[in-house]
């Protein structure tokens, strides 16, 4: 990430007079959790205007205005609310920007690492079940109306921050001729098993077989489609 240049809000004040608006905003940049490469900034601005603002990196604040210099001066010559503010990089934006990389920026791409299978001639197939509620959910594959058992991984299902849950369920497969796989979904919001996507193996030529499946061979449910699936009590 060191040609990324990540920010992260802290605060923002805002303050409404006679159509006017005033606010104040502090924020974090950095590009690593190295206390290096972070920057605390934070900056006053009056109707659009930036009066100060005080840079981690110059120690100290900096007036644009007329009004700024005086107040940027003032600030410098309290010495213990510069000292407040020089301190904020390290007890604001150091803790925040490693929550941040630990539980979003390490996580990002993971899910995609085991989706996909490049043997041949073994398939995987994905269905992914997103925006339900209550956590308890059953998704299993069929083949021709018959339970699939084996080849099957079913991850735990995972609370999202609308308080709904997601799951996805996998299949590693080898295609036969004549198979009808699909992805069987039941929830107490249902009032009967969903049935999601048939996946049909059909000849194309005499001693060869074909499989239709989505792009990726990957079965999406989306939570556009799955709304129904929130019961509340």
């Amino acid at each position: 990430l060191s040609s990324l240049l990540l920010s992260l809000s802290l605060m923002l004040l805002l303050n409404y007079c006679q159509g006017f608006r005033n606010y104040a905003a502090g924020r974090c940049e950095f590009n690593s959790t190295d206390p290096s490469d972070i920057q605390y900034i934070f900056a006053s601005v009056y109707n659009k205007l930036e009066l100060y603002r005080f840079d981690s990196k110059v120690g100290k604040f900096v007036g644009y205005t007329e009004y700024g210099v005086k107040a940027a001066e003032h600030l410098n010559n309290n010495t213990a609310w510069l000292e407040r503010f020089r301190h904020l990089k390290y007890t604001s934006c150091v803790p925040n920007i490693n929550v941040y990389y630990k539980d979003i920026l390490s996580k990002s791409g993971e899910s995609h690492d085991t989706l996909r299978s490049h043997s041949v001639p073994s398939r995987v197939l994905v269905c992914s079940v997103y925006g339900f509620y209550p956590k308890d959910i059953t998704v299993t594959w069929i083949n021709n109306h018959q339970q699939i058992t084996t080849g099957v991984i079913n991850t735990e299902p995972t609370a999202d921050r609308d308080w709904t849950f997601q799951l996805h369920s996998h299949l590693e497969y080898s295609p036969r001729s004549g198979d009808q796989i699909s992805c069987v979904v039941e929830h107490i919001s249902l009032k009967e098993p969903m049935v999601c996507w048939t996946i049909l193996l059909y000849k194309t030529s005499p001693g060869q077989s074909g499989l239709m499946v989505s792009e990726h061979e990957q079965l999406y449910i989306t939570s556009q489609m799955f709304n129904n699936l929130q019961v509340w009590d």
